[in-house]
């Protein structure tokens, strides 16, 4: 694997937004990369919609 993620993306990536489809896309597309999962996703409530967010890391890297 890559010491360093593809096009320039950060090391640590803050994936938000409204919890539906597009949201879990982008996640995946950041696993398919190469990210893993860092820590538990979160939640709230902004009024009408449910948003959340996930942080990823790049493997390696240790903490942000």
């Amino acid at each position: 694997m890559p010491t360093n993620p593809p096009d320039g993306l950060p090391r640590y990536r803050l994936l938000t937004g409204k919890d539906d489809a597009t949201f879990c896309q982008r996640v995946s597309q950041a696993l398919e990369l190469g990210y893993q999962l860092h820590g538990s996703p979160a939640a709230t409530f902004n009024g009408q919609d449910v948003i959340v967010a996930q942080a990823v890391l790049w493997p390696g890297t240790g903490q942000p």
